[in-house]
This record gives C-alpha cells, structure tokens and sequence, in this order.
C-alpha cells in the first residue's frame, strides 16, 4: 500500500526515474547471471582445451577433439583460424599475401579480438548502470521533494509532520539508486579481473600456436 500511495503521489519525472531504475536493474542482472554461468564455464573449458590441444597428433584432430570441451567456443575460434592458413589453398588477394607468419598473426589477431569482444559483452552495460543509477536515483528524491513541498506550500501551513512523510517517501529514490548501482559496479570489477586472466591465457596460446606453425621465426 505504501508503494502504491507513493506511486500515486509522484508526477511524472519522478515515476519516470523509478521505472528507469528498474529497468537498470532488470538489465544489469540479466546481465550479472548470464555473464556467471559464461565465466564458470570459461575457467574450466580454456585449461581443458589447451591441455586437449596438446595431446592431440595434429590441429585436424585437435579441433575435432575440441568440439566437446569448448562449449563457448573460445579455443575453437583460434585453432580454426590457425588450421586455415596453414592448410587452406593461397588465393590472390592481399589478404593471402605475404609470409605464413603475417597470414597467421594476422588471423589469430581477428580471432582472438572474436573471443574477447564476446567475453566483453555486457561490461559497458554494467559500468554504465553502476556510474548512472545514483544520479538517477538523486534526481528522483531532488524532484520529488521539490515536488512534495510545493504541493504542501499550495496548501496552506507546513509543519514538520507534514513534511517527514513525503520528504521520506522521496529519500527512497535515493537509496533505490544506490542498490542498483553496488551490485552493478562489484561486478563489473570482478568479471574485469576474470576476463584479463582469461584473456591473458588466450594471448599466450595463440602465441604458442603461431610459434607451433612457424617454428623459424622462434
């Protein structure tokens, strides 16, 4: 009932940041949960599948072995990339010209960007929602008590009775406001951390991949 009076009580601006707020926190949650299960999966499916690469006798059995431990697919981009150039036919645009090397660096580059792009997604939601929610949530107790004292100016005396209860109802906006926010910025800062050690093995399997096929330039 209260939730309802505040609600009926509000104008627009102030519904207006209360349903912004929500729609931040649906969003970064959905976020938060989906980006969980992504990174579970990733710790374990990187190790696993460089360890699979290994102990494969070539890159054709090495992928084929990847199939059923890559799930996110996040080694497969870069042994499929490596398996392109190093059997596929040479064609005649600048793309295949120059050296295995540059061809190789070249397409482990764009499949490792791939990887990392999609490891990425969501933090720019996260870290927007986390610096912006606040603010809204400020703005929506500044208008509502601009909003509560005018109407209460309007009708005649004020006492502080009078002013506790809608000066209070707006304070929640402020705090709904921050509870969206903390859970967007820890994790922001948590997947961060994770993806920079994800993609730091990444780097270095690609690099030992390029060096795998192009033992001369060791």
């Amino acid at each position: 009932m209260d939730a309802l009076h505040w609600w009926r009580q509000g104008d627009a601006v102030t519904q207006g940041a209360a349903v912004l707020l929500l729609a931040m926190s649906v969003a970064s949650w959905v976020v938060i949960l989906w980006k969980l299960r992504l990174m579970r999966r990733a710790s374990s499916d990187v190790a696993r599948c460089t360890a699979a690469f290994w102990q494969a006798p070539s890159l054709d059995a090495a992928a084929q072995r990847l199939q059923s431990f890559d799930r996110e697919a996040l080694v497969l981009p870069l042994v499929a990339a490596a398996n392109s150039i190093a059997t596929g036919p040479r064609g005649e645009s600048l793309a295949a010209q120059g050296g295995l090397s540059q061809r190789l660096t070249r397409v482990l580059r764009d499949a490792l960007h791939g990887v990392l792009g999609r490891l990425q997604f969501g933090q720019v939601l996260l870290a927007t929602v986390g610096s912006t929610a606040p603010f809204v949530g400020l703005l929506g107790t500044v208008w509502g008590i601009y909003h509560a004292l005018t109407a209460m100016a309007g009708a005649g005396q004020i006492t502080i009775e009078r002013v506790a209860g809608p000066v209070g109802e707006a304070l929640v906006m402020t705090a709904a406001g921050l509870a969206v926010a903390l859970p967007a910025v820890l994790a922001s800062n948590v997947f961060g951390r994770f993806i920079g050690r994800v993609e730091a093995e990444l780097e270095g399997f690609a690099f030992d991949l390029r060096e795998l096929l192009c033992p001369s330039d060791g």
